[in-house]
């Protein structure tokens, strides 16, 4: 408690309560806007925090970018059936409905409601877990730690996108640019292609401007879409905060029920908050006592699944700050931005910088508030941002893009190796490989070599070592599992004449 009053102290300066505010005002804008995500807006920003003196506020700002927009979102999917993030899909099943029958402020304000709720709720308990779960982490060795990336590594490809060859292949090309460079061990070159501009490897920024910034932008100009020119009309307000007593009491248990499917969901691997999502709309879909209205516009239709879609993002932090171990695309970015400052996430981080850990907690709590206090008196403003030309927002996010990759580097060579990788992600996009295993195995391939090489070291070459403890034992039999499971519902309807997915698909956090 007296650490995380310390972060209180430190996110309430000035100077990182104003990193706050620009976080969560960002984030929000990002949300709003379809395609323009987190990972995307956080990849543009990198360059510009590398002059700071302090990691605090960057990272302050980037959790609240990403927090914002999951609040975000919501706002063009109720008012605009157009879900800013995909995450926001399930709200906008009920919100639309509701906003066509004259209750959009219903809509808007059960959704920022249970998104603060559901973001307090997960932040406390991402308080209370996180430090025991760091305690835990300590007792992890080499070989647990290779066999925890090997996990993740497998989830995240086996679990997005509806082909595992083109998963695993992206997971190849993310493994392959993380071995880019002189050898920590044997200082040899590999893969440098005769080129001095790569024996330092291959810049996380650069590859995460081009993957997401680059390519993201040139996958959106390339199929343009129109904006709904018909927003639903805001009624007049009547109850409080714009809910009546019965909204409120039909509610607040769709916020409870959401705010636990989100958290532990958004710890796993690739578990983001698009599952989390429609398994609480499903819920109460079928459990409410107002069945009949769903479809129709029910308002625990879009209480639960917003409820559920916030709390994900705090069950992301754990294993990131716990483990080192991102569980979707944008917490691979935050990894990187943590890296970036010479900060490793892990069990040692509570210890060597616990203030900087309690700091970032401490600004979710404040962030919550800052975003319930935007979302609600602003949302005319969060619909004229609809109305940007799309020609100049792309056009303005590639100049962005160019600037920041010039700024860190220097280097001509890195802004077209920056554009080369954008390129390669466009047709990635186009052709629907997943981009969360290049970037997940260009992060998290080094730190996986180097763990296998010291086990492999410490027991004399002995690869029992791999199977000598229970703890690596269940992680690489999850490892296998999680290859397994898409296909489950398949294996087990082999026989039977029932249509059955191929494969189980998640979304993917990008």
């Amino acid at each position: 408690m007296s650490a995380l009053l310390d972060g209180f102290a430190a996110v309430l300066t000035p100077e990182n309560l104003l990193f706050a505010v620009i976080g969560v005002t960002v984030g929000t804008l990002v949300g709003v806007l379809p395609g323009i995500g987190p990972a995307l807006t956080i990849a543009l920003l990198l360059p510009l925090t590398f002059n700071l003196d302090s990691p605090t506020g960057a990272l302050i700002m980037f959790a609240g970018i990403y927090a914002g927009a999951m609040y975000g979102g919501s706002t063009t999917s109720i008012l605009l059936n157009t879900p800013g993030e995909s995450a926001s899909v399930a709200t906008s099943i009920e919100g639309y409905q509701m906003a066509r029958r004259g209750r959009a402020r219903a809509a808007l304000a059960t959704a920022a409601i249970g998104s603060f709720v559901a973001g307090t709720i997960s932040t406390v308990l991402l308080s209370v877990l996180a430090a025991p779960m760091a305690r835990f982490a300590v007792m992890f060795r080499a070989a647990d730690y290779f066999a925890l990336a090997v996990l993740a590594l497998v989830a995240v490809t086996a679990l997005v996108g509806r082909s595992m060859v083109r998963g695993l292949l992206s997971l190849t090309l993310g493994l392959f640019l993380g071995l880019v460079g002189i050898d920590s061990l044997t200082g040899q070159a590999r893969f440098t292609f005769g080129s001095v501009n790569l024996l330092d490897g291959v810049n996380i920024v650069v590859v995460i401007v081009g993957l997401f910034a680059i390519g993201e932008t040139l996958h959106l100009a390339s199929r343009p879409t129109d904006v709904p020119s018909t927003v639903a009309p805001l009624e007049p307000p009547r109850g409080f905060a714009w809910l009546t007593r019965e909204d409120w009491r039909r509610s607040w248990r769709p916020w409870l029920r959401g705010t636990a499917l989100g958290f532990p969901f958004g710890a796993l691997p690739s578990g983001g908050a698009e599952l989390p999502t429609f398994l609480s709309y499903t819920y109460e879909s079928r459990r409410s006592p107002h069945r009949d209205e769903f479809g129709t516009g029910a308002i625990e239709g879009v209480a639960g699944p917003e409820a559920a879609n916030n709390a994900s993002f705090s069950g992301v932090l754990v294993p990131l700050l716990t483990l080192g171990i991102p569980t979707s695309a944008t917490a691979a970015v935050m990894l990187a931005a943590f890296q970036i400052f010479n900060v490793q996430p892990g069990p040692d981080l509570f210890d060597e910088g616990g203030a900087l850990v309690w700091a970032l907690i401490a600004s979710l709590y404040v962030g919550n508030v800052l975003l319930l206090l935007l979302n609600l008196p602003l949302i005319r403003l969060w619909v004229k941002v609809l109305r940007i030309p799309r020609p100049v927002l792309y056009a303005s996010i590639l100049v962005f893009a160019t600037l920041g990759v010039y700024a860190v580097s220097g280097s001509v060579f890195q802004v077209l190796l920056a554009y080369a990788i954008g390129v390669a992600g466009f047709f990635m996009r186009r052709y629907d490989f997943p981009i969360a295993p290049v970037i997940l195995g260009l992060i998290l391939g080094p730190m996986m070599e180097e763990q296998f090489r010291r086990a492999l070291s410490l027991s004399n070459g002995d690869f029992g070592v791999f199977v000598s403890r229970p703890l690596t034992v269940v992680l690489l039999s999850l490892a296998v599992l999680a290859l397994v499971v898409p296909y489950a519902p398949r294996l087990l309807a082999h026989g039977r004449a029932d249509r059955v997915p191929a494969k189980v698909t998640l979304g993917e956090d990008d």
